[in-house]
């Protein structure tokens, strides 16, 4: 080709394509994006409520609303604690928590341990039947353990929201079997040849080992526990025996409702659970994993 052909060969536009790389970030941007509007959308509710926490009586119902209050009341948060019995709340909520964590952990883990290492006839079918319990709306049981309690005279105790947690629960203890499920059988075997018992090795062997998924249980538990509002509603009648979650109602009355010293109250109730999270935030996460191991 001659240097006269290849002057007048058109020059080639350049591509106006994303690399790959580019490509990869530009994905990995709107998908921060996305997931910080989320974030930024969940956070807004808490921080209307600290703001209104903040506030004087009369700046709550001024609209538009104000995020940042003109005069911050600090005061708010000892009003709250003392305008109801906050401290009895807190320990009577502390009290049912701690019983229903160890409740759980001691039931689940014997269960789990039952399904996932030790074997007998019908364990299959037994963990199906399980397991199709949680089908079943809790709230249809609501009316029947109602009558089972009075008749056995714990209603406004106590007792039914803290016995039925020495009987597990079918999710958590589905959840803990997934994690015992990839344990090596050869620790069993080793612990019986060296003379345990099954209990022995449940207590040796399988404990020490399920750490993570007793942390997990622990966690469920405290959550769901502390943040308990239906059944005390149902099973506790004197206000003396009432939670945190019932105390809260006390803000409300016939005519208004203290909002700002309910906004504080509320912070507070959510402090332990905020600080649980974000301590075991790791083990919180893992508990989606466990799900979803070797069966």
């Amino acid at each position: 080709m001659s240097t006269i052909e290849r002057s007048v060969r058109p020059v080639q536009p350049e591509s106006t394509m994303l690399t790959q790389r580019q490509r990869h970030i530009v994905s990995s941007l709107l998908v921060h994006a996305a997931l910080l509007s989320g974030v930024f959308l969940m956070f807004i509710p808490l921080a209307w409520t600290l703001s209104t926490s903040l506030k004087t009586p009369g700046e709550v119902y001024i609209f538009p609303p104000t995020w940042i209050p003109t005069q911050i009341m600090w005061s708010n948060y000892a009003k709250a604690v003392t305008a109801i019995p906050f401290w009895d709340y807190l320990w009577n909520t502390s009290l049912i928590t701690f019983l229903s964590i160890v409740g759980k952990v001691i039931s689940i883990t014997l269960v789990a341990f039952s399904f996932s290492r030790l074997r007998w006839w019908g364990r299959d079918f037994v963990f199906l039947i399980m397991l199709s319990t949680m089908m079943l709306p809790p709230h249809i049981t609501l009316i029947p353990q109602f009558i089972l309690f009075k008749w056995l005279g714990w209603i406004d105790t106590f007792l039914p929201l803290i016995v039925p947690t020495f009987f597990g629960g079918p999710w958590l203890t589905f959840l803990v079997r997934q994690y015992l499920m990839t344990l090596p059988r050869e620790l069993d075997d080793a612990a019986r040849i060296d003379g345990c018992s099954s209990f022995g090795v449940y207590w040796r062997i399988i404990m020490p080992l399920a750490k993570p998924a007793i942390l997990i249980v622990v966690i469920f538990v405290f959550n769901g526990t502390w943040n308990e509002f239906l059944l005390p509603l149902i099973f506790l009648q004197s206000a003396d025996n009432f939670t945190l979650a019932l105390g809260l109602r006390m803000f409300q009355g016939e005519a208004s409702t203290s909002w700002n010293l309910l906004m504080a109250a509320s912070l507070l109730t959510m402090l332990p659970v905020i600080i649980l999270f974000f301590v075991s935030q790791r083990y919180f996460m893992q508990g989606i994993v466990f799900t979803g191991v070797k069966a």
